[in-house]
């Protein structure tokens, strides 16, 4: 088993094998596999790592295997296309000879623009400070790093069994980051598997934080996950993250997520399907 990873940014730092391959360390976060932030995050460093000044601006993944975090991750890059203002980069992962993962992901000149987003509303930063961390003891232990462990993260609402209400988040990560802004980028990917798909158990009456309704008997798994960076951030600051389910049908559920600064701007958005599959007990 590999040692635990106390600093997300050694997590996200990959090893240059030879031209457009890497490797990527794996994390323990307590579940049978790997996290698919991680890799999600990884992939995009990897693909970062064979372009200079430009910026990612939207990454779509597919999950394609269990991740076995007791091994190493190899990614390969293809350089899909070297545009004037776009270039255009595809990413597997690979552990014990086979796909796990893949990723398509765009990156852009900086430029300016027209500026709008879809009005958004923003909850009182102050109750951010009066929430509780979401931290347990499972959280702490030598041999399993969570999210918890980089993030703080303080729930804002759930309403279990309410159809238009998912999961909200504050969260920043715990130590300050290099001003690196390709850097927060993956973080933030990184972070933005947390929950996301859990959002689109709420109308059905699941929850999250008090667990009141078991996700036991149930098979989720990430399917895809696609994220979209439209304006700079910095994740070492507070950020909200509202997940809002948007349909669940077909053993399958998906959710949206939006990343809001405190000045109010959307930073970020992605959207997420999973595999939601209720387990027939054994007769």
């Amino acid at each position: 088993m590999s040692k635990p990873i106390q600093n997300i940014k050694e997590l996200l730092t990959l090893e240059r094998i030879e031209e457009n391959i890497f490797r990527g360390q794996s994390q323990n976060i307590g579940t049978p596999q790997v996290y698919g932030g991680q890799v999600l995050g990884q992939a995009i460093a990897a693909a970062q790592l064979t372009i200079d000044n430009r910026p990612v601006h939207s990454a779509h993944a597919y999950f394609l295997r269990k991740g076995d975090f007791n091994a190493p991750i190899i990614y390969e890059v293809d350089r899909n296309r070297e545009g004037r203002s776009f270039t255009a980069r595809r990413v597997v992962a690979i552990q014990h000879g086979h796909p796990i993962f893949t990723l398509a992901a765009s990156f852009q000149v900086e430029e300016e623009g027209y500026e709008y987003q879809e009005p958004l509303e923003l909850p009182d930063f102050n109750e951010a400070q009066e929430l509780q961390p979401r931290q347990r003891d499972a959280d702490r232990r030598d041999d399993k790093i969570r999210p918890t462990h980089y993030f703080d993260i303080r729930c804002h609402t759930e309403s279990p069994g309410e159809p238009t209400q998912g999961l909200a988040f504050w969260l920043k990560t715990k130590e300050p980051l290099p001003d690196e802004a390709d850097l927060h980028r993956e973080v933030l990917a990184y972070v933005s598997d947390f929950g996301l798909l859990y959002s689109a158990l709420v109308p059905h009456g699941y929850s999250l934080i008090s667990k009141k309704k078991s996700l036991r008997g149930l098979a989720l798994a990430s399917i895809d996950h696609a994220i979209w960076y439209h304006r700079p951030l910095k994740v070492d600051e507070w950020l909200f993250y509202q997940c809002v389910p948007i349909s669940t049908s077909g053993a399958r559920g998906l959710a949206r997520g939006s990343f809001i600064d405190r000045q109010g701007r959307l930073v970020a958005t992605t959207v997420q399907e999973g595999l939601m599959r209720k387990m027939t007990p054994p007769a």
